[in-house]
């Protein structure tokens, strides 16, 4: 399924079977995760993706000699500047990112950086497993830069959040779910997963959070966050895309109150996560598609209707 201009549905394309280069691995791929990435990269709000593009960045696949790997949204780094050699290789100014600068998993092969390529657990069929290689992956590094957190705020529940939720409380946190108001059957997913308390994004809380993750790419809820902190707390922004985030009053940021971002992932994170997954267990509630119905599955993702994460099945 390729893209061939930002802001069109994608098509159904006949083309040559990728070959691989010197370091590079030839997956037949068995599924592929549906991230809101891939939905920001073909309405076009991410800029100068390569095109004609095969989207898709949490792939499993499997090698001619029989090995089950995964292809996340790292797909290539240069290890040379002065951010791979501090092992701050997510911020590589020169790194490629699959499903973007790369040919995804929208297909039935793909070929990858054999080193950037992650072993896929035990336990997990392939279609349970896409979603690790990035909502999986992605919030796991939230997580980690939320720090101890006790009291958790995550806002929007999609296919992130539904794993987060189950590694916070693995790890003994309480946790406080935030989703669109109105949204019956969001809110009962949220109390599904483990949270204390269900409401609405721009409600405060029972108690005052200690962190809070955004995974909605929706601006204001940065500043809706800030007012559920309690002092000393942060506000971790877990979207490649968000829209702009509206003035807010200084109060709100006073008191050491902290907003970051988290971009990409590295392959620590990956191997970390992946070795965390089976022992909580993770376990990711999918809605499956089939190749050809790529675009029915950007297009429910877009509107919000998918309850844990979207697959395709190749």
């Amino acid at each position: 399924m390729v893209l061939h201009a930002a802001g069109e549905q994608l098509r159904l394309d006949e083309v040559p079977a990728p070959e691989p280069q010197p370091g590079q691995v030839l997956l037949r791929v068995a599924a592929c995760g549906v991230c809101r990435t891939d939905l920001h990269v073909v309405d076009g709000e991410l800029p100068n993706p390569k095109l004609p593009l095969v989207p898709g960045h949490q792939i499993v696949g499997r090698t001619d000699d029989g090995r089950r790997i995964g292809v996340p949204w790292l797909g290539w780094t240069d290890g040379a500047c002065r951010y791979c050699v501090s092992g701050r290789e997510n911020l590589c100014e020169s790194a490629r990112f699959t499903g973007y600068d790369l040919d995804g998993g929208y297909a039935e092969h793909v070929v990858a950086d054999e080193r950037f390529c992650l072993p896929i657990p035990d336990g997990y069929d392939d279609l349970q497993a896409a979603p690790l290689l990035c909502a999986g992956l992605i919030g796991y590094r939230a997580l980690r830069l939320a720090g101890d957190a006790e009291r958790l705020g995550l806002y929007g529940f999609g296919a992130s959040a539904h794993i987060v939720a189950q590694v916070a409380r693995h790890q003994g946190r309480r946790l406080f779910g935030f989703v669109r108001r109105g949204d019956e059957a969001a809110r009962a997913f949220v109390l599904e997963l483990g949270c204390e308390w269900a409401g609405a994004s721009d409600e405060l809380p029972p108690e005052q959070l200690d962190a809070a993750i955004v995974f909605a790419p929706v601006g204001e809820l940065v500043p809706a966050a800030l007012r559920a902190l309690a002092r000393g707390g942060s506000v971790v922004c877990a979207g490649i895309h968000m829209s702009d985030i509206p003035s807010f009053p200084y109060e709100l940021l006073w008191e050491e109150r902290l907003v970051r971002s988290v971009a990409n992932l590295t392959r620590r994170d990956g191997e970390e996560f992946l070795a965390l997954a089976p022992q909580v267990p993770v376990r990711t509630e999918v809605e499956v598609f089939d190749l050809e119905q790529a675009n029915d599955a950007l297009d429910r993702l877009r509107r919000g209707e998918i309850r844990g994460a979207a697959v395709l099945r190749v």
